[in-house]
């Protein structure tokens, strides 16, 4: 009877056991990108040997902001208190780090052109000026067609070119930009109308400037790549939702192909931090205030070794926020940020076999560009070897309405 009893446990515990990993299978749509993360995983940790054979890794830190001061039932009020705060904490924080070459973190914000209020657009012209960062495209967007996804984003470029953003500083200057899709669904990749609707999305973003996608990784969400932790270019076919599923890694020597470059950040597993002391919970390079940045996640993004095959010395870790929410400020601006900062400086700057730089999206997309290009050394030197720098870093520029 006992021994039943303890069968009959041990079963109902297999079941609920095995209930539960199904359910997370499904949940974390683990079937669409880890058997991706198993084989880039192999191809990148024999990289890294080749790397430390090399005597020199450079370590190439971006920092991509969903970057919305405008909210859903937001107040001017809400809104400017949210931009005060970036204007006076970022650059607190920014300016007790350094990288290699002396420079403070980089920030990049990815500004959702379906919102856009002069006066913030001129608040972030500031923090350019200062030397802190960027500003790139962002939107949310659902029901569109090519037709009107290209009116909006021609419009957005407009409204941006009016603070010099998105323009280049050469002659004759060019209009481009890095791209994030606001409802991570990038080429209609959620199969939901109400979040994208545009199967040639791919297609419309290089048409309109687009240089890069950054969007990724989007775990857990069905819009997830099954191509993990590689740079690549996707090919769109117009008629098909989620073109960028799979496609060609950028390599040295090689050339671009298809219609846009995506650039990932890392995905993978967090073993230290598990699920009821069992199951390792997702790490999706996202910081967030449930999700603060740490020394231990630092070292899992870097191990991930993204990087243009051919040139395993250059490693690409680029991380995601959501910087104009409340609940994410200790993670960029308090102890949590002064975790990441700190780790990254004490690991990577100037260590023995190690050097740190801090970049903008612009500048990580050269030097993609530069390692396909062949070139070699020191990253930094290429961080503007495709696209010049924007008129946002030029003060004559900036206006005030």
């Amino acid at each position: 009877m006992v021994i039943t009893i303890l069968t009959l446990i041990m079963v109902g515990m297999a079941w609920l056991l095995g209930w539960f990993v199904v359910q997370e299978v499904r949940r974390l749509y683990l079937l669409v990108w880890v058997p991706g993360y198993f084989r880039q995983r192999s191809r990148n940790q024999q990289a890294k040997q080749s790397a430390r054979k090399l005597g020199m890794t450079h370590i190439l830190f971006c920092m991509v902001d969903h970057f919305e001061p405008v909210s859903q039932g937001s107040t001017q009020e809400e809104e400017r208190a949210r931009m005060r705060a970036w204007l006076e904490e970022y650059p607190r924080i920014a300016k007790r780090h350094r990288d290699s070459n002396g420079r403070p973190p980089q920030h990049t914000w990815f500004y959702p052109i379906e919102n856009y209020r002069s006066e913030y657009l001129d608040g972030l012209v500031d923090l350019c000026q200062q030397g802190l960062g960027e500003i790139e495209v962002h939107l949310h967007h659902g029901h569109d067609t090519g037709e009107t996804l290209q009116q909006k984003l021609r419009q957005g470029l407009a409204d941006f070119s009016k603070h010099g953003a998105q323009v280049t500083e050469e002659m004759p200057s060019r209009t481009t930009y890095g791209f994030i899709h606001g409802n991570m669904a990038l080429d209609n990749s959620r199969l939901d109308p109400e979040f994208c609707g545009v199967n040639d999305e791919l297609t419309v973003l290089r048409n309109t400037g687009c240089y890069a996608d950054f969007s990724l990784p989007t775990v857990p969400c069905i819009s997830q790549a099954r191509m993990v932790n590689a740079i690549y270019y996707a090919t769109d076919d117009p008629q098909q939702p989620k073109s960028f599923d799979t496609g060609v890694e950028v390599e040295v020597g090689g050339r671009q192909t298809g219609d846009l470059l995506i650039v990932p950040g890392p995905l993978s597993f967090n073993w230290e931090n598990r699920k009821w002391g069992l199951f390792p919970k997702l790490e999706n390079s996202e910081l967030q205030g449930s999700n603060p940045p740490s020394a231990s996640r630092v070292q899992n993004w870097v191990s991930q070794h993204i990087h243009v095959q051919g040139r395993p010395e250059w490693v690409f870790v680029k991380v995601s926020c959501h910087g104009a929410e409340e609940r994410s400020w200790d993670a960029l601006f308090g102890s949590a940020a002064e975790e990441m900062y700190g780790s990254l400086e004490t690991q990577y700057r100037d260590q023995r076999g190690y050097k740190l730089h801090y970049v903008t999206a612009r500048e990580l997309y050269n030097i993609i560009k530069a390692a396909e290009a062949g070139k070699t050394g020191d990253p930094s030197l290429y961080k503007d070897f495709s696209i010049p720098p924007y008129h946002t870093h030029d003060s004559a520029m900036k206006r005030t309405c």
